[in-house]
């Protein structure tokens, strides 16, 4: 047998085996997919319990309007991430004009606007009392019932501000997608006399689907987990319900009882893109990769083509930037005083700590796996790590809803059995602490590190391992003297996605933050719900700013992607 073809695992030297066996690392996955369930396990179990009166007076009142808003907040943002995200990634990729290689990469800057920011600023610009309403009120002479302008704040207005942001999320799969097909195929498409518009949706969006299919999936997870715009912009959807019923009524298990309906929308998504993923498959049949061959526009659709590229980017991100910038500046105090550092400290510190803890449960999972073994061994190790990364599908109220319930069941019994033996209150151990705040920041954003780790990891030969091995370099050795030099720039990455997607996030931080504790994000979202927009304008722009370098990585990770592209060659 050739040595290629040998079975392979990282503890295969009899004595220099990996701290870990092959069954105690399935029983460390095991134990890690198990605690990432328990939110998702908690939540459905309380589809079980009989629900009570405030139930029926919710679904009496309440639930049809979070139902039907939720419904048309998904579809609108679905519509809008399409149609932006699908051509911009379409026209920068096929076609020649003014400023592409710039768009290339700016397309991915909203990326770093967090939806409940854009929210604020566009409501400083555009609402009654804002900049753009006062100049034309000033101009024509006019008053309040003079003129009709377009509510900011409504269910329009938050479609229009999550679609902004989350675009990018469909431009990221769909510029990949459409980077990685055959020329061939196209070449094929128009020796057969198919035109631009024919060549686009009979071969290139086919191709495309499954991965547009995901970005779309991901941006309605997003949509749906979505609380700092719809609560400003007095939206009822299933997330400020459950944030109202919880925190507003007291009544954990109706909070859990509507976490429940929501978690069934967003596996739904999921069940629907696996379907839709099976259902049809498009395969390229060459492995013939040229360079693209961009079409140069001319006339009016270099203009056209230019704008469609400009317009997202500018109501996306330069315009609401440059509100943040202006009110910062015009309002110093907000960055100035004693609070800011503190509020920067602590959300540095929390998103570091978050981000290195799941960077390290991430490599012991994707390693564990590597190990191999039986296949009853490796099944385990694989549906584990799978469950592992479902955290990311679990909105941030739910994923609130399910720790602080069972935290909280834990906490009571402590403190009951400590009072009944000893006399002494232990109080709040685990709820209401970092720990819990940590807890489901692990959970929420596992699967962002461990899905860049794996695919990092993969590149990682295991012919390499046996040269290292030939040189007495085995074990964690072989991991950190071969694996982590090769691979350091995806744990970098992996870093900085998950710092980046704790300093942005809120309903979360909102619900389980410790008396007392702050983040830039809550505080903006309280400056902001108490109408303070000039003085929310400060920590907004850190966390935009915070953002922006992961956008700059991903775009130049996305340009290098095509096979056969030359390392550095911009696409």
């Amino acid at each position: 047998m050739a040595l290629a073809d040998q079975p392979y695992s990282l503890s295969s030297d009899k004595g220099r085996r990996l701290p870990w066996g092959r069954w105690s690392s399935t029983a460390f996955s095991m134990l890690v997919a198990a605690l990432v369930s328990i939110p998702v396990v908690v939540i459905f179990g309380f589809l079980f319990v009989p629900f009570g009166d405030i139930w029926s007076h919710l679904a009496s009142t309440v639930l049809p309007v979070y139902l039907m808003n939720t419904v048309i907040l998904a579809l609108g943002v679905a519509v809008l991430v399409l149609s932006i995200g699908v051509s911009t990634a379409w026209l920068v990729t096929m076609y020649e004009f003014p400023a592409r290689k710039l768009f290339s990469w700016a397309l991915f800057l909203p990326l770093a606007m967090p939806a409940y920011i854009i929210a604020y600023t566009y409501t400083g610009m555009f609402d009654f009392a804002g900049p753009v309403q006062s100049f034309v009120r000033d101009v024509f002479d006019w008053g309040r019932q003079d003129y009709w302008f377009p509510p900011v704040r409504s269910i329009g207005g938050a479609i229009l501000m999550l679609g902004l942001v989350l675009y990018p999320y469909v431009y990221l799969v769909a510029r990949a997608a459409f980077l990685e097909q055959s020329i061939c195929a196209l070449e094929v498409g128009r020796t057969l006399g198919k035109g631009p518009i024919a060549l686009f949706f009979k071969i290139a969006l086919p191709l495309a689907r499954p991965a547009i299919v995901t970005g779309l999936a991901l941006a309605l997870m997003e949509t749906l987990s979505d609380f700092g715009t719809v609560q400003y912009f007095a939206v009822d959807t299933f997330t400020t319900g459950i944030y109202r019923t919880w925190l507003g009524m007291g009544e954990a298990p109706a909070a859990a009882q509507l976490a429940a309906m929501l978690m069934g929308f967003v596996f739904l998504l999921v069940v629907l893109e696996r379907v839709n993923r099976g259902k049809k498959k498009y395969f390229q049949t060459t492995g013939r990769y040229q360079e693209i061959r961009r079409k140069g526009l001319t006339g009016g659709k270099r203009m056209t083509a230019f704008i469609v590229c400009f317009m997202p980017i500018f109501f996306g991100f330069l315009l609401p930037s440059g509100w943040l910038l202006n009110a910062s500046l015009s309002f110093p105090e907000s960055i100035l005083n004693s609070h800011f550092p503190v509020l920067a400290g602590s959300s540095i510190i929390v998103a570091a700590l978050a981000s290195v803890a799941a960077l390290v449960i991430s490599m012991l999972l994707v390693y564990s796996k590597r190990q191999g073994g039986p296949k009853k061994t490796t099944f385990i190790k694989t549906l584990t790590v799978r469950i592992a990364a479902m955290g990311y599908a679990i909105p941030g109220p739910v994923l609130a809803v399910g720790i602080l319930i069972p935290f909280g069941f834990a906490d009571n019994a402590v403190d009951g059995f400590f009072r009944s033996q000893f006399g002494i209150s232990t109080g709040l151990i685990l709820s209401g602490t970092l720990f819990a705040l940590m807890f489901a920041y692990v959970v929420r954003f596992l699967a962002v590190s461990m899905n860049t780790v794996e695919s990092s990891v993969e590149k990682v030969t295991p012919n390499m391992d046996r040269a290292a091995r030939t040189m007495g370099v085995t074990g964690l050795q072989a991991i950190w003297r071969v694996h982590v030099p090769i691979i350091s720039g995806s744990l970098m990455t992996a870093l900085l996605l998950v710092f980046v997607d704790v300093m942005k996030e809120l309903p979360a931080t909102l619900i389980m933050r410790p008396f007392g504790f702050e983040t830039l994000a809550v505080r903006a979202y309280e400056l902001a719900s108490d109408e303070r927009l000039a003085e929310a304008a400060g920590p907004s722009l850190a966390i935009v700013l915070v953002g922006v370098l992961p956008v700059i990585i991903l775009s130049r990770a996305i340009s290098r992607s095509r096979p056969g592209q030359a390392a550095g060659l911009e696409s």
